[in-house]
């Protein structure tokens, strides 16, 4: 079996890196925040459902 080449796996990483860096500065200078917007929202699945419209809140 081949050896890994170790060199090569941290050179791309370094282009990625490099790369990821340039987009989020070239957004920062067009004045728009970096990535497309649309991040997605993770919910607490533990957290208690907000109150529907007109009910009042539990514990008052």
């Amino acid at each position: 079996m081949a050896t890994p080449n170790y060199g090569y796996e941290k050179r791309q990483r370094e282009l990625a890196k490099k790369k990821k860096k340039e987009e989020k500065a070239r957004a920062k200078a067009a004045g728009k925040p970096y990535g497309d917007g649309q991040e997605e929202v993770i919910e607490n699945p533990m957290a208690p459902p907000p109150p529907t419209p007109g009910e009042e809140p539990a514990g008052s």
